[in-house]
């Protein structure tokens, strides 16, 4: 059984996600939960992984005397918990260089986009399906890439598009796309799973 870490700042939608395909759907007793970590103490995330019973620990950036250090502690615990692939759902900050190196292409993000379009630093949630409409785009849609030392620019694992009217709003998009990113994520995961088992 391969063992997810699951890093978020925010709701978790897509940790749960994970963790219902580990119950009952594409990652049954392929992969499993075993860690969430969030650098923010109201994150919903952490009350669902109660829930769940699966640990949690909150990490503030603060508590740290820089960057480095915060992200040391990061993979200690990544480390500590036997974390064979590290997944990213909605997780606001710079991932640390060792963290990268330890768990290169074994370290998968879900962006709310079509990348590589409307990626990149300060692209995240809203500020995305704001620039999606903006931009009059006629698809949107969600991908899952391997992450890297730049924000959106890793190899594409998975994408999966959705249509978008003139009428649309940034709530329907981000609606419709919160939908894509709840299938292809698992999927995602189990792709680079039985690769990595093939190869």
């Amino acid at each position: 059984m391969i063992r997810l870490a699951v890093l978020a700042s925010g709701g978790g939608s897509n940790m749960q996600t994970i963790v219902d395909a580990h119950k009952s759907g594409v990652l049954k007793g392929l992969a499993e939960v075993v860690l969430v970590i969030s650098n923010n103490a109201n994150a919903f995330v952490l009350e669902r992984a109660k829930k769940e019973n699966i640990k949690s620990v909150y990490i503030e950036r603060k508590n740290f005397k820089d960057e480095e250090c915060f992200n040391k502690d990061i993979f200690s615990r990544l480390q500590g918990a036997k974390t064979d692939m590290v997944c990213l759902a909605g997780y606001l900050r710079r991932i640390g260089r060792d963290i990268l190196r330890e768990y290169k292409d074994r370290i998968l993000n879900i962006h709310p986009a079509l990348l590589p379009k409307f990626g990149g630093e300060g692209m995240y949630g809203r500020y995305v399906h704001e620039a999606v409409v903006k931009a009059g785009e006629k698809k949107s849609g969600a991908t899952v890439h391997f992450a890297n030392e730049e924000y959106d620019s890793g190899e594409i694992i998975l994408q999966k598009e959705v249509a978008i009217s003139e009428k649309d709003t940034p709530e329907d998009v981000a609606r419709r796309v919160l939908e894509i990113e709840r299938q292809i994520y698992p999927q995602a995961i189990k792709k680079v799973i039985e690769e990595n088992l093939r190869g």
